[in-house]
């Protein structure tokens, strides 16, 4: 990666390795060290002068810049490619399917099935019925009283049908951000959805079948198969009793009012909406009430568990020290602008009769410039809902509240809108921090380093030019 303005000493390396150590990589691009308590890095000079040459802009908030930080242009691509069904998706891995929806693709009240990330384990069956409505889910399990098997025409017709909008989203959604480095798929930030489900409720369908009193969890077993193994299950997970029987928990064969695509569980699937992606089984054949937490694959050792105590970036954990992940942290992305969004923010006018000064660095208020930025997002708190949003355009210094909505029901995420008045011309970034209704906030740097890297809901950030 060539900067303008530095001379290259060493061969061109790609970004993510370049910042493998971003202090070490501020330095070496931009000739910034962190100073002081808090951990600053202050550009001057010509460090400056090179950041703003290749940005095309000034950075009027430059003083405020944590050391280590990666300006957003820098900080990935959104190449298109080509999955069936799908619009505008980076595809990550193809062996299972992993692909992930830019930021600015993930504006929708509603996510649309083509904006909906995949994140597979296994290879869809192959066997599916011609008529849907053939497909057969047993129900059993140690804690089930009365085993039994259904169709799905059988859960279509004995059972009420419920539509809920709820939020998907993967554990890892984040996980290229961590160092060192957590082993899978490193997504960023779009592997997150929330569109509407059509089923029947999980709580319906077990307590036809009987829950014994000893009933702790509900697990699922699919008709995927496995990459390598064909005796094998890719995946088998589960949840909690109280989870499975709550009322937006669903056996779902719709998708936004159409049937479901095959990359998302076509004919039958589970929906535990705030929870990991990864709970809400695909293809599901049998449903298992068990009387003890369940043990099936990516259940286990380390899968989709992070550390119970905080521990150091790179430590080993056993798997003992390791808790399964429940409700997913508080969460918010900008969807609008697109980052890179260059926006004329016109001429510069006066608000009581003060002189306005005309500097590329600084104003002093009470001067702005005409022409606002209308700024939009979602924001999401896995089982609770989210209490406000709050915007920053000088890297977290100060923080402005947004309008936010209410969900249009639980579990489903939660639109937030503002305008963005910049004081000078320049580069800037957005971001975008929320708190959920218990008082939890999301940080500004990735959180708690674990092995696996789950969890990741540091503020999410983009790039403006104000011309």
């Amino acid at each position: 990666m060539e900067v303008p303005g530095k001379a290259m000493t060493k061969p061109e390396r790609g970004l993510c390795e370049l910042y493998a150590d971003p202090e070490r990589a501020d330095h070496e691009l931009w000739g910034r060290k962190p100073a002081g308590t808090d951990r600053r890095g202050f550009l001057k000079g010509a460090g400056l002068a090179a950041m703003e040459g290749f940005l095309r802009a000034g950075v009027p908030m430059a003083r405020y810049m944590p050391a280590g930080l990666i300006p957003v242009p820098l900080a990935g691509s959104a190449q298109p490619f080509e999955l069936q069904g799908k619009s505008g998706l980076i595809v990550l891995n193809d062996h299972p399917t992993s692909a992930e929806c830019p930021a600015h693709l993930l504006d929708d009240a509603i996510t649309p099935v083509d904006r909906l990330f995949v994140r597979n384990n296994g290879v869809p069956p192959a066997d599916v019925p011609f008529d849907a409505g053939d497909w057969t889910v047993e129900i059993a399990g140690e804690a089930c009283e009365s085993p039994r098997t259904f169709s799905l025409r059988d859960l279509q017709s004995e059972f009420q049908t419920h539509t809920y909008q709820l939020q998907l989203e993967c554990a890892g959604n984040g996980r290229s951000d961590f160092f060192p480095p957590a082993a899978g798929v490193q997504w960023t930030t779009g592997a997150v959805g929330c569109p509407r489900w059509t089923g029947v409720r999980v709580r319906d369908v077990l307590e036809r079948c009987g829950i014994a009193e000893n009933a702790v969890y509900v697990a699922f077993e699919g008709a995927d198969r496995h990459l390598t193994n064909a005796e094998a299950l890719p995946i088998s997970r589960g949840v909690p009793m109280h989870k499975a029987l709550e009322d937006e928990s669903l056996l779902a064969w719709e998708i936004n009012r159409q049937p479901l695509p095959e990359l998302h569980g076509y004919p039958l699937r589970l929906m535990f909406g705030g929870w990991p992606g990864s709970a809400s089984g695909k293809w599901v054949r049998r449903i298992l009430i068990r009387d003890r937490v369940h043990d099936g694959e990516k259940m286990l050792g380390q899968s989709y568990r992070v550390p119970c105590e905080p521990v150091a970036p790179g430590e080993d954990v056993p798997d003992e020290q390791m808790c399964i992940i429940h409700s997913m942290p508080v969460k918010s992305l900008v969807t609008s602008p697109m980052s890179g969004f260059e926006h004329p923010i016109g001429e510069q006018v006066s608000l009581g009769g003060f002189a306005c000064m005309n500097t590329s660095r600084v104003v002093e208020l009470p001067c702005r410039w005409g022409v606002p930025l209308d700024v939009r997002g979602q924001a999401w708190a896995g089982d609770v809902e989210v209490a406000e949003v709050r915007t920053s355009i000088d890297f977290g210094a100060t923080w402005q509240r947004t309008h936010l909505e209410l969900p249009v029901n639980r579990l489903a995420w939660q639109r937030w809108s503002t305008r963005v008045h910049f004081p000078v011309r320049g580069y800037y970034e957005i971001w975008a921090r929320a708190v959920d209704a218990h008082g939890r906030s999301q940080p500004m740097i990735v959180p708690g380093w674990n092995p696996r890297g789950y969890l990741n809901n540091a503020c999410h950030r983009i790039a403006v030019r104000a011309i």
